[in-house]
């Protein structure tokens, strides 16, 4: 009976389409085969046992579709990878990216005080202006951009031995000064030095020592300090020049100029004592400068007096003997005594002096 039974299992397998490797499925092929099946995928013969009857149709049914639902899950194929994305969907992004890329890579916008250097596989090709400019995308261009407007400031003398010098008069100054400067090219203050900030400032330790070195301790640290700090402009300009350095020395500002610390309090005495003799000598030249426009005055005047006299020397005599007389005798106690026998002795100035006298105006 159980040989009958294994014959028309095999019968039913070979005119059946929906059977898999493993022998007759059921429904779309995804179940599992059974162990009571016609044989396994070598063709070894089937198990002997008990045969188990078939799942009802209800269960089919819902068994197809739960298959169906996680296809639809896990993509159309059934096969692919869990969450697979749309290819339109990738195809999409990526193109949004590369517009982008480009976007950002070859449009260059350029403030007013900014130059955009360009450079092509790393060598320079040219130099943006402000505004809005298109280069290739990168990597093949790449564009850096400098502010050509900014001062820059380099403080030098603050601390170590650069801060003393030696000057003309074979003394020591201390000298704390800063540089102030800009870049005038960009394209040579990137490429032509190697580290321009340290050059610009080994440059004006040079300069300022050059200069100092032709000027006096007292020009120095008086009234020489203008003229110092034009020349060493001029030098380091000169030598920031000669280097392709790119860059415009804006000014030099001497901050302090002093004597060496041991000898510091002794050159302020010295320098007040300077500046106190110098604040005498201004007053004695005011003071000499004013009686002089008084003695100018006088000679005028009396060169008018004299042109007067020579038109009339008699009247003009007699005036200045009144004029005098009256500067004379204004404070001096006077007497009058007038003829004799017509009145006596009258004090005037007792009798003005005892007069009452009235309210104030």
């Amino acid at each position: 009976m159980s040989i009958l039974s294994g014959l028309g299992a095999r019968v039913y397998g070979l005119f059946n389409d929906n059977k898999g490797p493993w022998g007759p499925t059921g429904g779309d092929g995804n179940e599992p085969p059974s162990d009571n099946g016609p044989g396994g995928p070598w063709g070894e013969p089937p198990k002997r046992g008990r045969r188990t009857a078939a799942p009802p149709a209800g269960n089919v049914a819902s068994f197809e579709d739960f298959l169906r639902r996680s296809k639809a899950r896990f993509g159309d194929g059934g096969g692919g990878f869990p969450g697979k994305p749309d290819r339109s969907i990738i195809m999409w992004a990526v193109l949004a990216l590369i517009l982008l890329w480009l976007l950002f890579t070859t449009m260059h916008r350029v403030a007013p005080e900014e130059r955009g250097v360009v450079t092509r596989f790393g060598r320079y090709s040219h130099t943006l202006g402000p505004g809005i400019s298109l280069t290739l995308p990168s990597p093949v261009d790449r564009v850096r951009k400098i502010d050509v407007e900014n001062i820059r400031a380099i403080d030098l003398g603050t601390t170590g031995t650069e801060t003393l010098m030696l000057t003309g008069d074979q003394n020591i100054v201390d000298i704390a000064y800063s540089v102030r400067w800009n870049i005038r090219d960009p394209e040579l203050y990137l490429f032509e030095l190697a580290q321009p900030d340290e050059t610009i400032r080994q440059v004006g330790e040079s300069a300022m020592r050059a200069v100092v070195s032709g000027y006096s301790l007292n020009d120095t640290i008086g009234e020489g300090r203008g003229d110092i700090e034009t020349r060493v402009q001029e030098v380091m300009q000169s030598v920031l020049n000669r280097y392709r350095a790119g860059v415009r020395i804006q000014g030099i500002a001497i901050k302090q100029a002093d004597p060496p610390q041991a000898v510091n309090d002794a050159f302020k005495e010295v320098s007040a004592a300077q500046q106190e003799a110098q604040s005498y000598i201004n007053q004695a030249n005011a003071y000499s400068l004013q009686l002089r426009q008084k003695a100018q005055g006088e000679a005028t005047a009396f060169d008018k007096v004299y042109e007067q006299y020579r038109l009339s020397p008699v009247v003009t005599r007699r005036r200045m003997y009144y004029e005098t007389m009256e500067r004379v005798l204004a404070n001096v106690d006077k007497t009058i005594v007038e003829t004799p026998g017509v009145t006596p002795y009258l004090p005037l100035p007792q009798v003005q002096k005892s007069a009452p006298r009235g309210p104030a105006q």
